[in-house]
């Protein structure tokens, strides 16, 4: 079943000279672990903040379960957003809040802005931070600030977050590019196992191809802006290899 399809996708910056995505389409199927790679600035960053709008598309179309995404006025597309969670490359917490403040943040699509001005929120939303830290394993460190944590714990606040907004589609923007090997493959399983358990939907964009034929179900490469593979991660050969990253590159197996 197809949730998300993604057609000619163009972006364009800085007045037209800087071309970051150059008519990309592809779909994914509900509840599919798609991974993105390819150089750090082939696009993949550009590509999943145009699917929730964080960008905005120079032009083409993202849709989501046949709603036009591209197509929703402002107040409409937050709503949206409420269903689609998204991890960030360098965590973007509340430094000097609390794991449980940072956490609940992610019902603030579902919470009156007064009530999250005061800190007032809901019980059950509270029982369900409760559940979502538990289930990263950070239950212990519920009021301890942020800034406390290691950089895998930061990470699993922030999937703890998304978790919050009972997402129907994950986004992952190089979630464990800021880790180190050992933390990398903690924090993602814990993206797989969102995936497997509960069904989501995730694309994820990620450095090493190791961790892309580990994780994902099917593989999209990008070279400068465009799609250059599309396919199971095993048919990514040496040749392949050299094509999305160039002759020098080198692979690097992350264990």
């Amino acid at each position: 079943m197809t949730h998300l399809v993604v057609e000619h996708l163009t972006k364009v910056y800085e007045r037209g000279r800087v071309l970051a995505l150059d008519d990309v389409s592809f779909e994914v199927g509900k509840g599919e672990f798609l991974v993105l790679i390819g150089l750090s600035g082939s696009g993949k960053s550009t590509l999943l903040r145009c699917i929730n709008r964080l960008v905005e598309p120079t032009s083409g179309k993202v849709s989501l379960d046949g709603v036009e995404l591209t197509a929703l006025p402002p107040r409409k597309m937050r709503l949206v957003r409420r269903r689609i969670g998204m991890i960030f490359q360098q965590f973007n917490l509340v430094k000097r809040a609390t794991v449980l403040q940072n956490v609940l943040a992610g019902r603030l699509g579902y919470t009156p802005t007064w009530r999250s001005l005061i800190g007032r929120f809901p019980k059950g939303d509270l029982e369900r931070a409760r559940q979502a830290l538990e289930r990263v394993g950070l239950l212990d460190k519920m009021y301890v600030r942020a800034d406390q944590l290691s950089g895998g714990q930061q990470q699993r606040v922030g999937i703890a977050r998304a978790l919050m907004q009972e997402p129907e589609l994950l986004l992952a923007d190089e979630p464990v590019s800021a880790l180190d090997p050992a933390t990398s493959h903690s924090v993602m399983k814990y993206v797989e196992e969102i995936n497997r358990e509960d069904g989501v939907t995730v694309i994820a964009s990620l450095h090493f191809l190791s961790l892309a034929r580990r994780y994902g179900q099917r593989v999209i490469a990008l070279k400068a802006g465009r799609i250059v593979f599309n396919g199971p991660p095993e048919e990514i050969d040496d040749r392949r290899f050299k094509e999305i990253y160039g002759e020098e590159a080198e692979q690097v197996e992350v264990r």
